[in-house]
Formats: C-alpha cells, sequence, structure tokens
C-alpha cells in the first residue's frame, strides 16, 4: 500500500503542508511551535492518517524541532537539499510561487523519488552544534562590533569597546565549553585528535565539522563527504561553443565552506600535501579561487580518512587521498 505522503514547506513563524493520499491532496497551515505540532498530530488523525513519510527542506534551523517531533513519533522524515526540489520544480515545469503550492510539490517530489530517512544527530553532537554555531554568531557579531569602531564618532566608541570587550570575554568562554564538550565524551574527543593531527586544522575546524558532519559512516566515501559541503566541481560545457568555467557547486553546507576558508590558506603553509597541491595547480594555471577550492576538497578528502581509518595524518597515505 502505498504510504500517506506529507510534504511541508516550513518558514521561522508557520509551517505549510499537503497530505497526498493517493489521488487526494488536502493542505493546511500551522504555527511553528510545540503546540502547532500537537494540532498537526490531531489533523493528522481527524484525517485517519497513522503513519506518514514527512518530506522538508533543509533550511537553517527552523525545521529541526518539527523533524524531531515527527521522529519522535516514529513517522519516517526526509530532510531535503532545496535544489533537489528546485530541479523537480523545474522538471515539471512548475510556475506558481506560495507556500501552499511549495508545500504540495515538496510532497510530489517525495512520493516519486522516495528521499533516504533522516535520521536526527546524536544528543552530544546536537549540543555540539549549539556550541560551534554560538561562536560563530559571536564571531560575526564581534566582526560588525570591529568595523563599527573603525567609522564610529567619538562618542559612541567607549560603547562598542565595551561590547567588543564583553563579545571577547564570550567568545573564550564558549570556546573552553566546546572544548570541555568534546573531552567528556571519548569517541568525540578522539576523533577531534585525528581531525587536529592535520596540519591546517585547528580546535575551531574541528569543532565545525565534528558538529556538522556527525557520524562520517553515513558516507559511502569522500567524495560523497565533499559533495555534502558543496565542494564537488560543476562544469559548463555543451558542444563546441560552450565552454563555461568549472565551479564548486555550492549546493551542501555554506556553514562547512566557511569555516574551511582560513584553514586551507593556513595549510599551505604547513602541510606539505597541500603544498604540493597548490604548486601542481599553479604551474597548470588554474585561477586562485579554484586553487582555494581544491584546497578545502582536499582538506574534507583528508579528514575523511582520519576520521574512517582512525590513523592519525600521515602525508603518504593522505597525498593519494
Amino acid at each position: 500500500m502505498e504510504p500517506v505522503i506529507l510534504g511541508i514547506d516550513i518558514a521561522k513563524e508557520k509551517f505549510d503542508v499537503a497530505l497526498l493520499s493517493g489521488e487526494k491532496v488536502i493542505t493546511d497551515t500551522f504555527s511553528n511551535t510545540t503546540a502547532g505540532f500537537g494540532m498537526l498530530k490531531r489533523w493528522l488523525a481527524k484525517n485517519r492518517v497513522e503513519r506518514i513519510h514527512a518530506c522538508l527542506e533543509a533550511t537553517g534551523t527552523y525545521g529541526e524541532a518539527l523533524s524531531e517531533y515527527l521522529h519522535r513519533a516514529g513517522h519516517t522524515v526526509s530532510v531535503v537539499n532545496p535544489a533537489r526540489i528546485k530541479g523537480f520544480g523545474q522538471g515539471e515545469l512548475s510556475r506558481t510561487k506560495t507556500d501552499k503550492a511549495d508545500a504540495q510539490l515538496i510532497a510530489r517530489f517525495c512520493r516519486a523519488m522516495r528521499p533516504e530517512p533522516w535520521q536526527p544527530p546524536a544528543p552530544e553532537v546536537k549540543e555540539l552544534q549549539s556550541l560551534v554555531r554560538r561562536l560563530e554568531a559571536l564571531n560575526s557579531m564581534l566582526e560588525q562590533e570591529k568595523n563599527r569602531l573603525g567609522t564610529a564618532d567619538d562618542v559612541i566608541k567607549e560603547s562598542i569597546k565595551r561590547v567588543i570587550t564583553c563579545l571577547q570575554q564570550e567568545r573564550k568562554a564558549t570556546r573552553k565549553l566546546i572544548r570541555n564538550h568534546v573531552d567528556r565524551y571519548p569517541d568525540m574527543r578522539g576523533k577531534r585528535d585525528l581531525l587536529e593531527s592535520i596540519p591546517g586544522i585547528g580546535p575551531g575546524t574541528s569543532a565545525m565539522i565534528l558538529a556538522e558532519f556527525g557520524d562520517v559512516s553515513r558516507f559511502p566515501d569522500a567524495g560523497s563527504m565533499a559533495s555534502f559541503c558543496g565542494l564537488t566541481p560543476r562544469h559548463r560545457q555543451s558542444g563546441s561553443s560552450v565552454r563555461g568555467r568549472s565551479m564548486i557547486s555550492k549546493t551542501g553546507s555554506s556553514r562547512i565552506r566557511k569555516a574551511l576558508f582560513m584553514p586551507a590558506l593556513a595549510s599551505v603553509r604547513c602541510n606539505p600535501v597541500i603544498a604540493a597541491l597548490r604548486a601542481r595547480l599553479r604551474a597548470s594555471g588554474k585561477h586562485p579561487m579554484a586553487i582555494v577550492c581544491a584546497i578545502m576538497r582536499k582538506l574534507i578528502h583528508i579528514a575523511f580518512g582520519v576520521l574512517k581509518s582512525g590513523r592519525l595524518f600521515e602525508a603518504s597515505i593522505a597525498a593519494a587521498a
């Protein structure tokens, strides 16, 4: 029997749903709160639905609570890259763009493509995600305040300096919380030590990788891990006339790409494998940014290798990764 499909278009304050049961489509809207989740449960019961395959886009943190709620209730949940939904809609020649229409599009995608089930991260990984994302927010706020200080009137400079001092203290405290949190879990601590054995990967980057990737065993190979970050190349070639410059796909986690940028630059000076890669790409005439992206991708391949093998970084092995 065909499962009942629930497409969900998630937003900060609400979510629209489209229930597909055979050829029947039922839509509704609920608040993105615990109370709204309870209303959804009662709505499903009213429509005589016991088990669903729910599908929603991976759009930041807005859908995390709902996904976990549905998973705990025993439903199958799929959290899908928005680029896949967009491509599916283009294939249908969809022209309508509303929240209700998007929910129905997601439901049709789920019924046609049967996306893989989503698994919530382990509690310790979820806590690490919260800490790492908080540190990321503090860094962003600190950078903003430092930029303001450079152009601020004298009357507000002392205020900005006080805020900068406060943010620096919070950043230091959050870094300590991250370190202590990882230390409490032997498996996570071991993975951190493996990652930080890679020249160029420091505490901030290792924490980001552990938080955002979770269990590396869910990736069949290093290429899949790089694809998750949106670091795989996208080629543009058609016939003899269209030969566009290759670019990274950017269809994965922008948070990880951002976290890898500075380590990619630093690793050129301290990592012999990365230095050799850079020299080879420069000799072939590659664009500087293309080289940086290739280095970021190589770091992901090396990270996958040390995590998968459980062995510390070795240049001779990493060169072949």
